[in-house]
């Protein structure tokens, strides 16, 4: 029998079980993948904990990315075929050999693109482009923001940002994360824990601070980001890696120079096929271009998942991790 790593109650990375489970043959729009990658995100550490519902309920397989094989198509699924490599990015489910998946949520891999590049991207390279294209629609000249600099999408945004003409400031936990930072098209990189970020980025800018802030690490960057805009700027916050943003005024945003706030997800920012294939269009047409290079970092058996949990939340990972069936 196939085997997934599943939840039966929410914890730390030992919460993680590697299982057999049972698999139905696909139903009407639906399609049987095998997982040939697997893509290993932080919104997997907070199904995991609890910190966001499973949206299926208990037991919980979490994985929000991933790349595979036709195995068997259900009735009315007509442009796909059994073989096609094919990807996809919802909430969870991934952490599996074998699934069952609508099919509308998957597409077809472009050659040029490798089994192991998509399952590394999708959610974090759409994550990008909806950020950058459709949240604040980056043009060039403008000045971004990004913290967590040498993360998954910080390291795919970056090149992005950068293509887009931007100047790209990041923000890291390291020397050796600044240098990787670098080299993934920041201008800028500034290590939080011996540098007061609000001050460099006032320096950077020469006082005039910047267009968009992108935060995915929430408590410990709250509210040093909003002093870090220009006024009319925009505060992204999509993610909160150190903790929750505590609640806050809204009037916060007009004494720091009538700021726009907004706190986006790629599930609702793709929640229609048409959407969700068009942003995976950009993604493929950016990578294939040689704008944006997938660099895979880091590589743990499925059945490792646990360590590789640790390991993020350890933030001893950087850029993209993927799990290997």
């Amino acid at each position: 029998m196939p085997k997934a790593i599943r939840v039966h109650a929410h914890g730390g990375p030992e919460a993680l079980v590697y299982e057999e489970v049972e698999i139905a043959r696909p139903g009407p729009g639906q399609a049987l993948i095998r997982h040939t990658a697997i893509g290993l995100n932080f919104i997997d550490v907070y199904f995991r904990t609890g910190l966001y519902p499973a949206p299926a309920g208990m037991p919980l397989t979490p994985g929000g990315e991933a790349a595979g094989v036709v195995l068997e198509l259900g009735e009315g699924v007509n442009w796909l075929s059994v073989g096609d490599r094919v990807a996809y990015s919802i909430p969870t489910g991934a952490y599996c050999e074998q699934r069952v998946i609508a099919a509308d949520k998957l597409v077809k891999l472009p050659d040029g693109i490798s089994d192991e590049q998509a399952a590394a991207m999708m959610l974090k390279g759409m994550t990008a482009e909806y950020l950058l294209l459709r949240t604040f629609k980056v043009k060039p000249g403008d000045t971004v923001l990004y913290h967590a600099a040498a993360g998954g999408v910080g390291l795919i945004l970056g090149q992005w940002a950068k293509h887009l003409g931007a100047t790209v400031i990041g923000t890291v936990g390291s020397d050796d994360k600044g240098e990787l930072a670098k080299a993934h098209g920041f201008d800028h990189v500034i290590n939080y824990r011996s540098q007061d970020f609000v001050a460099e980025v006032a320096a950077i800018t020469g006082g005039k601070k910047c267009d968009v802030v992108y935060d995915s690490v929430g408590n410990d960057t709250f509210p040093g980001s909003l002093d870090c805009l220009r006024p009319l700027g925009t505060f992204v916050s999509f993610g909160q890696s150190s903790g929750p943003i505590p609640p806050f005024s809204i009037s916060l945003l007009a004494q720091k120079g009538s700021l726009f706030a907004t706190r986006p997800t790629l599930f609702v920012y793709n929640a229609l096929r048409e959407d969700m294939v068009r942003s995976a269009d950009a993604l493929f047409d950016v990578v294939l271009s040689g704008a944006v290079e997938i660099r895979i970092n880091q590589r743990y058996a499925l059945r490792d998942v646990a360590q590789a949990h640790a390991d993020l939340e350890g933030r001893k990972t950087t850029g993209t991790t993927v799990l290997i069936p």
